[in-house]
């Protein structure tokens, strides 16, 4: 897997105005397509989820001619395509899932999206630690509603078949470590909850899995609980490997921080009624 990300990474190219592309021709071998025109309508694909997302598709997919060695020194021209990096997360959306190779990009180019998304959004980064726990809380609680109904459908019905469910995806993300074995490593108490015992990076980590593994339910229409549970296993293994690509710390060797989610939230809320008070008495003031 790690080889797969990196193999991607080698390959990238630098067109002369200093742009990042790859080429079409040697993505379709690296995603296990034997033969480019079997890759062609994957592209197409990729190209109409591209134009669907108010994209210019000229901007991402870049029609090439290129030489190629036929034998005997000779060379002859062949299409190709320049793809950028949304591109190639396109294409690897929409390419067919039961390839291991394009299951794990699917997690890998998501996963990398969004930290790009992170990085990019220059609000986000000028948030202190403390705001960005609350905003991916929000966020994953919401995600996890979502994650609910999806699993539903997939045949997940009870809460102790949700408890299974969810404990796949934790043992996937932490190596093994099912939702009491973190609970304990964290050194908490029976009522706190792990998730609002988690640094901003922790909660990113887990919202990804939450994502992917709700995206992935739906996009496959699983079936069957056993199904969805292994599922969540394994998107939950390929973000941990995602993280170990990219040279991040496990989620279980993250800090715990010292203040949890609902002190950090009852502080909020102690700010903002300071602040209606403060206000109220200017305004009586006057």
């Amino acid at each position: 897997m790690k080889d797969q990300h990196q193999s991607f990474e080698q390959h990238r190219q630098v067109a002369e105005d200093g742009s990042e592309y790859w080429s079409a021709r040697t993505l379709s071998k690296l995603l296990d397509y034997s033969e480019f025109r079997h890759f062609q309508a994957v592209l197409a694909r990729a190209r109409d989820a591209c134009r669907n997302s108010d994209q210019d598709v000229e901007d991402h997919f870049e029609d090439i001619l290129v030489l190629v060695p036929i034998g005997s020194g000779a060379r002859r021209e062949v299409r190709d395509i320049r793809l950028s990096r949304y591109a190639c997360y396109l294409v690897v959306q929409n390419g067919d899932p039961a390839k291991p190779v394009i299951a794990a990009g699917q997690t890998y180019f998501a996963v990398q999206t969004r930290r790009q998304e992170l990085a990019d959004d220059v609000g986000f980064q000028q948030l202190k630690e403390d705001q960005k726990r609350l905003l991916l809380r929000n966020e994953l609680k919401e995600h996890n509603k979502q994650l609910v109904e999806v699993a539903q459908l997939a045949g997940v019905e009870t809460c102790l078949d949700f408890a299974i469910f969810q404990n796949h995806g934790y043992q996937g993300l932490y190596g093994g470590l099912d939702q009491k074995a973190i609970h304990r490593r964290k050194g908490l108490k029976k009522s706190q909850r792990i998730l609002d015992h988690m640094g901003s990076t922790e909660l990113a980590a887990n919202l990804f899995r939450a994502t992917q593994t709700e995206e992935k339910l739906r996009r496959d229409e699983v079936r069957g609980k056993l199904h969805a549970n292994q599922v969540h296993l394994e998107v939950g293994r390929k973000v941990r490997e995602t993280i170990s690509d990219l040279g991040g710390t496990m989620p279980e060797d993250l800090p715990t921080p010292v203040s949890s989610i609902k002190q950090l939230q009852a502080s909020e809320k102690k700010i903002d009624l300071s602040l209606e008070a403060g206000l109220t008495l200017q305004i009586s003031s006057e």
